[in-house]
Order: C-alpha cells, then structure tokens, then sequence
C-alpha cells in the first residue's frame, strides 16, 4: 500500500523521493488525517443567498408552446414560480429559486401567457450526474445575483465583525475609498459621521447619542473621542473631538456649545470624514473597554490616519504623526499599536484615543522597515510581542512603558507583510522560506524553524508577489496568497508525545493551489456559533468566500497530482504492474482521469493511455431549502467511502502514478493511498 502523504517535494532527487509524496501538483491539499483532497471552490459573497444554497428541481410537462431557460415559470393554479434553469427536452424542464409548490396538471405560463401543462410534480434528476450539473447550474443562476460594492479597483481590505462582512473599496472616480457591510439584500453603504475638535470640556463624560447644540445648530453625537484623561471632565479641561451626525440649522463654529447639560468649547467648523482612496487595509479586533459592547475594529491602510470601526461609526484616530498614515495594526497588553515606517508607537493603556506620552503612550525606533506584530504566548509578565521588520525580528517585553524591553531575537529573520498568523505558534514567510517561531524552554525563550525547505525554489520565486495570509482552523492550515493567484495551502498537525517529550507540532505537507481570481487580501475567523468563515477579495473588487460550491465561482477548478516515482522498495528490480486500487471518499459525484509514467516516462517504455474514474458518492440528507421528500435531489442513506480498481500494465524498475481533471460541477473527493498489484520479472544489468 503507498499511502498518499507528504504534499509537494520539487527538491529531493527521485531515488530519495518518498513514496506517496508529489513531484507536482495543482488544487490538491494535504488533509490533516491523511491523503490529498482537491480543494473545495469559492464563490462571491454579498450577503445575499450563496450560489451554492441553489436547489435544483425538474418538472415533467407536456409543452404546447416555448420555454428557454431564463424564463420565469408560475403555475396556474399553486401560484408557485420558479426559475428555468436547463430545458433538456420537450417533456423537461430543469427550476431553481422555486417559491410555492407546483402540482401535477396545471397550467404553466410564462409572462402570463400558458406554454405547458405539468405532468409531475417538482422531483430529482435521474442520475449523480445530472444532480451535479442540474445543482451547478443553479448556483449560477444565484450567482448572478451577487455583484460587487460600487466603485472601481481592487477590493482594498475586508473584515467579519458580528456576524456581518464588511469590505473597502474605492468609489467610481477613485476619488475616495468607502464603506460596504454584507446584508440580505447584497452590499449596504456605511455612511461616514463628521468629527469636530473641542477643548473646556465640563463636568462629566457626556453620553453617546446626546445632542451637541450651538444656538440653532444641532447635531447628535456618535462618539465622544477624548484625549486627555477622564479626570480632566471634572476640571472643565477635558480635550478630544466629537463624531457627530450631519448638523441640522446650519454648521458649527469656534465658540461655546452644550452636548445634552454638558459645556464644551468647540475649536471650529465640523469636518466630514472623508477616507482617500487606494490604501491597503489591515485589521484586529480587540476590547479595550472591557464590556461586552465595547468588541470593536482597529485599522489602517497606510494612506489615512489609523481608525477605530464598530460596524456604524469610523472613528479617526489621531496620533500625532506629520504623516499620520500607519501602515499596521496590533493590540498588545491593552494598548493599540500602529507601525510607521521604521516606528512603533501605542496609545496609552485601555484608551486607544490617547496617544500621549504623559498619559503612557510611547514610541519604539526598530531601525527597519516594520511589517507585522504578533503576541506570543505566555504569562501576563512573560508574554512577548513580536516585532518583525524587513531584516530583523525582534521581541518585546514587558506590560507597558514602564518596563518594555527590547530584546533583538535573530538579525536576518525577518517577514513579509501580511504573511504572518497564529496557528498555536507563529508562522510568517522570509526571505528564506515560510518559517515559524515558538516558545520554548530553551536559553532565549523561543525557537525557529523552515518548513518550505521541499518548495525552496517555488517559494523563492514567488516571495515578492505575496499579497495577503490566513489560517483554516477547519482543515489545520496556514495559508498564503500571491499577485498571480497562486497559493501556498500548509496543513499542520501533531506528534503525540509524553511526559518527558511532550506533544510536538509538524508540517503534514504542503500543496500548490491556482485559484482564478488572484486574493489581494484574506480574512478567516470564527462565527457566534463556533463555525468558520474564510473571505478574500480581488482586483475586481469582488468579495469571495472560500470553502464553498464546487467551482472558482463558476470557473472550473483544474486539478492534477503527479506522485513521486515509486520503486516498491525494490530499485533495481524490474516488475510488472497489474493493476492499481484506489482509496476514495467524497460526498458527491465526481469524475477524474487516472495514468501512470513507468520508468522516468521514458520514450523506450510505451507508456499508457488516461483512463477515466467515475465515483458518485452520496451523503443523508434531507429537509433541503424547505422542500420535501422526492421534490429536489435529495439523498438518503449514502455511501462516503469506496475502493476504485483500474488496470495497469507495462514493465519498469518505478511506476508514477497521475491523476488529473477539470470540472466546476465536480464535488471535492479524498483519495488515501494506492494499493499496487505488480510481480517481480528480474534486476537491471549494468
């Protein structure tokens, strides 16, 4: 038995290859239990209805005039409609987005004209593959449905924050960049407040949702941004701005004013928020109030001031800089951090409105490029942050101002931007490869470590189109994306230990995925209910949501592996192949082609032809979309797990086995391993 495992290998010679790794692929990854999967499709996400929910139903009918597909169908006496989707034959059609139940023997019409007399009532396709391409066909009719936010450009940043998405994109002139929330109803434009500067602030914090009155001028008050200590409310001293609505009466001036019994001295006229275009947006979501409420988003792109977000109100956050335009974010011991060039700055602690160094914000010179923080694990004293630059990483310790140290941990480990995640332990790409960092027990406190030493080459050649990073907590992966649209799909696991070796983490394997729309920014996180959700967005501004459908939203998803050439323990022995018996599971139908090169794919060896493999598994289900038993293509009692036999023949000392395919209807399947049938013939002279 070669069992498939260890992902892609393109630098160790053939004779040193082990058995069951890949000397190629595309859109194959490692599982972490094992074997290689192709990866699952993505699709265009807006809020509205996946094109992958789409339910596929057919009609019998007895057609008296036309139908094509694109038409709307309602049925004379349920009232029912739906969607035609394929029209296979004069006694067929194929419905999607079906509201109501149709009946046996009513009159069809389509724009209220009659075109058939139904024959049935809404039922399944009569074959796996029909199923497919029926379901495939209505995800596209969802799909077109789905349109990106307004504007042009790339999509320029995106976040998942209480259970809605939330994405950057500049407007039609790319004048500006705005706002754009997911709903049922595709993207929602955020509207942007105003903010205005005030000094003499009186008693006692004003409330939000308060109204700021100067004469006849009136205003309600989203935010009450402070800079100064909250003392200073109880001296009339307190300073900051306000994020107020669009003023009613007028626009306010320099002078006294009143926000409900509050007294404060406004500095001037309010100023509309306004976000200038083009930047490249970085997030974290963190809680620097400490109450339930008080989740909110921290931001920057590098070309506006830094921000604050809480899926309603954008607030500005001023540091101080000349050029107030940081370039990455981080929270860290409960202060905000921002990176500037070769600067590191925070805010005070618990305010991240306050960046003033009497109240405890500092600043950090790194002498590089900085391109990214991440917290280490550890105790409240012990916790380090990790500072990468360009060139250098570096460690800081310590709660605050009053105690940090700045400890250099490796010159020439350094990171890219937007490559490093939290997998239970740091992973980040360099200049010599995906590598990552952990804590130990060791002289240092942390260890590092290159895992892409079996992709050097590949990754080489493609460390400076890096665009973006996620993790899959679902399938143990780290993930990286690139300009061209390719990516990198790490899977991570666990070697189990004991108590005097405890329990390790490794690298399952690694495999090259080619998506067809490059990701220029990626999101993963987990929803209120403990699921996952996977988004990225392109340079057609659209919003892709990964893990789902069977396609690169309606592409299809080209697939090939070609095995590590297998010398069945015996290099210099000539055998004869028989046959091959492939392990496969899946949830649905699926189709590939199987080959085999013997012997190097030398031109002396006739080599064999492609042989295709049909696998239509099925998974119970039941209680789709609302329908019922026998009325869409429902499954009961299905079968997940199958060998697949295919002959083989031909002599050789090694045999590579291939599998390659193309489809966007095809479910993702898992194949094992392969058992090899061959006989022993005799040994190579010379």
């Amino acid at each position: 038995m070669s069992a498939f495992a260890g992902g892609c290998d393109f630098e160790t010679p053939p004779l040193s290859a082990v058995p069951g790794t890949l000397r190629d692929c595309q859109n194959w990854e490692c599982d972490v239990e094992g074997g290689y999967a192709r990866v699952m499709g993505y699709e265009r996400y807006n809020g509205r209805p996946s094109p992958s929910v789409g339910v596929a139903a057919v009609l019998d009918i007895t057609l008296t005039g036309t139908i094509a597909v694109g038409d709307t169908v309602t049925g004379v006496t349920s009232a029912a409609t739906a969607a035609v989707i394929a029209v296979p034959d004069s006694g067929h059609i194929v419905i999607t987005k079906v509201v109501g139940t149709f009946v046996s023997g009513e009159a069809l019409n389509v724009a209220a004209a009659p075109q058939a007399t139904t024959t049935s009532a809404t039922h399944g396709a009569a074959t796996a593959i029909l199923r497919a391409q029926y379901k495939n066909l209505a995800a596209d009719a969802y799909r077109v449905d789905i349109a990106a936010p307004t504007g042009s450009g790339n999509s320029l940043g995106g976040v998942r924050y209480n259970g809605v998405t939330y994405t950057w994109r500049n407007n039609a002139g790319a004048t500006a960049a705005g706002i754009w929330k997911s709903s049922p109803t595709g993207w929602q434009a955020v509207p942007l407040y105003n903010e205005i500067s005030f000094t003499a602030g009186g008693a006692t914090v004003p409330a939000e949702g308060a109204t700021l009155t100067q004469g006849g001028v009136t205003a309600t008050v989203k935010r009450v941004v402070a800079t100064t200590a909250t003392s200073a409310w109880g001296t009339n001293s307190a300073a900051g701005r306000l994020i107020i609505t669009n003023p009613a009466g007028g626009n306010f001036a320099a002078g006294a004013a009143t926000i409900g019994a509050v007294n404060v001295t406004l500095s001037g006229v309010q100023t509309a928020i306004v976000l200038l275009p083009s930047g490249r947006y970085e997030f974290v979501i963190d809680n620097f109030g400490g109450a339930v409420n008080t989740n909110r988003i921290y931001g920057c792109d590098g070309v506006n001031r830094g921000f604050e977000f809480d899926g309603d109100i954008l607030v500005p956050i001023t540091t101080g800089m000349t050029t107030d335009a940081p370039e990455h974010v981080h929270a860290h011991q409960k202060q905000l951090f921002f990176s500037f060039g070769g600067s590191v700055q925070h805010a005070a602690p618990t305010t991240p409105y306050i960046w003033s160094v009497v109240l405890g914000a500092s600043e950090i010179g790194m002498g590089d490029t900085v391109e990214g923080f991440m917290t280490q694990p550890g105790s409240t004293s012990a916790g380090a942050l990790a500072i990468f630059t360009r060139n250098r990483l570096s460690m800081l310790y310590g709660t605050g101002v009053a105690n940090w140290q700045l400890i250099p941990y490796r010159a020439e480990l350094g990171g890219y931007a937007y490559t490093i995640q939290d997998v239970g332990y740091t992973m980040f790409l360099d200049d010599q490869g995906v590598r990552s960092i952990q804590t130990s027990q060791n002289f240092g406190n942390f260890v590092h470590d290159t895992i892409s030493a079996k992709l050097k080459k590949w990754v080489n050649g493609k460390r400076v189109k890096v665009t973006a990073s996620c993790v899959c907590r679902d399938k143990s992966q780290y993930r990286l994306f690139f300009s061209d649209g390719y990516a990198l799909f790490i899977t991570l696991g666990t070697t189990r230990g004991s108590a005097i070796a405890p329990t390790t983490s490794r690298v399952v394997g690694m495999t090259v995925i080619k998506l067809a729309h490059a990701a220029i920014w990626a999101w993963s996180s987990e929803e209120a209910d403990g699921s996952e959700v996977i988004y990225f967005g392109s340079t057609n501004g659209e919003v892709y949501q990964m893990e789902r459908g069977t396609s690169f939203d309606g592409d299809p998803i080209d697939h090939w592996m070609y095995l590590a050439r297998d010398f069945l323990k015996s290099p210099r022995l000539i055998k004869r192949f028989h046959s091959a018996s492939l392990e496969i599971s899946g949830i649905g139908y699926a189709e590939f082609s199987f080959s085999y090169s013997l012997g190097y794919g030398s031109t002396d060896i006739a080599q064999p032809a492609e042989q295709n493999i049909i696998t239509s598994f099925s998974s119970g289900s039941f209680d789709q979309a609302g329908l019922t038993w026998d009325q869409v293509d429902l499954v009961w009692d299905g079968q997940t797990l199958s060998p697949s036999s295919v002959d083989m023949g031909g002599e050789s000392d090694n045999v590579s086995l291939s599998i390659r395919g193309t489809s966007d209807y095809h479910e993702s399947i898992r194949i094992s391993g392969a058992l090899i049938d061959h006989a022993p013939r005799r040994y190579l002279r010379g």
